[in-house]
């Protein structure tokens, strides 16, 4: 299995930037397909962005596109998460996934019922 810590979260003022990493440990990290969610108390946890094992996809929320950028280094064992232009609504604990072998066959990348682990969270909050 994979263990995964996420770090970078914070307090930002609105329009600020951000960014998370997400440190892997156990098998190796190219394995693994990785992705971004976020959730809010009382609401469902919501797909943000991911990346395939090597880099070569990437997808990005309609929500999220233009200002957050998923990127990873499998040297480093790290997956990042760059967010630009943060907005009040972007307030949420921020999670990494990974997902052993990539999504499989339905390439269904937002499903979070794809992804075999996760870290532990980390908190962001936008302040207007």
């Amino acid at each position: 299995q994979v263990q995964l810590v996420e770090s970078g979260g914070g307090l930002v003022q609105a329009g600020g930037s951000l960014r998370l990493s997400c440190a892997a440990s156990g098998r190796p990290f190219s394995w693994y397909a990785m992705g971004w969610f976020r959730q809010t108390p009382g609401k469902e946890r919501e797909f943000v962005t991911a990346i395939s094992q090597v880099g070569d996809n990437i997808y990005v929320a309609d929500s999220v596109k233009g200002r957050f950028t998923i990127s990873r280094d499998n040297a480093k064992n790290t997956v990042y998460l760059q967010m630009n232009s943060l907005k009040p609504e972007d307030t949420a604990v921020y999670y990494c996934a990974a997902a052993l072998w990539g999504w499989g066959n339905s390439g269904r990348y937002y499903d979070s019922n794809k992804y075999h682990y996760w870290g532990q969270g980390t908190q962001v909050t936008v302040s207007s």
